[in-house]
């Protein structure tokens, strides 16, 4: 059966979205020509363990430019070829540039329990903070991913905000600092 993982860039204060929703403080873009080996090829093992990508729909409003965006490389091209669905209650549509785009869910935890029942790949939830919470709350969560950067923020919106039970699956620190950390969620 397919997972849900959750990914998310994280502060060492646990912040996952400054005051002004921003993320600033992300570090390590893997599709940078300086960027270290093992990093790079560990996020970009990240992105060919999916096939799918589930947003919010601010996240999605953000991340918009990725389609046209030339700079990222192999990750972006995998990235923009992705399956996408995105949360809304209002949107109607979800174009993604010259991709195929995003078909749009008023459901989303009854959309990930049947793609979870078909054939493919893990789904990635990227960002996505009040998304990621509601999919936690509905059980259907299965790893979480942090990419925490080497600095703190003090204030912005927190990971977690309630009670929850994790069991570390691996822990890796890379040359730039960022330390990728997963989880499985306790069910």
């Amino acid at each position: 059966m397919r997972k849900l993982i959750v990914q998310q860039w994280v502060t060492v204060d646990n912040i996952a979205a400054e005051e002004d929703g921003g993320l600033s403080f992300v570090s390590g873009e893997p599709f940078s020509e300086t960027t270290n080996k093992e990093y790079k090829e560990r996020l970009m093992g990240l992105i060919d363990a999916v096939d799918t990508l589930v947003l919010g729909a601010n996240t999605y409003a953000q991340s918009q430019g990725w389609a046209t965006a030339t700079e990222q490389g192999e990750y972006g091209e995998k990235l923009n070829n992705l399956t996408k669905f995105v949360a809304s209650s209002k949107l109607e549509d979800a174009p993604w540039g010259d991709f195929p785009a995003a078909t749009v869910t008023r459901d989303p935890a009854a959309t990930i329990r049947e793609l979870k029942e078909q054939s493919g790949k893990d789904i990635w939830l990227w960002g996505s903070l009040t998304l990621m919470r509601s999919l936690l709350d509905a059980g259907v969560v299965d790893e979480l991913t942090l990419l925490v950067c080497p600095v703190s923020r003090g204030k912005g919106r927190r990971v977690f905000e309630d009670r929850q039970d994790l069991k570390l699956i691996e822990a890796t620190g890379f040359e730039n600092g960022v330390v990728l950390l997963r989880y499985e969620i306790k069910k």
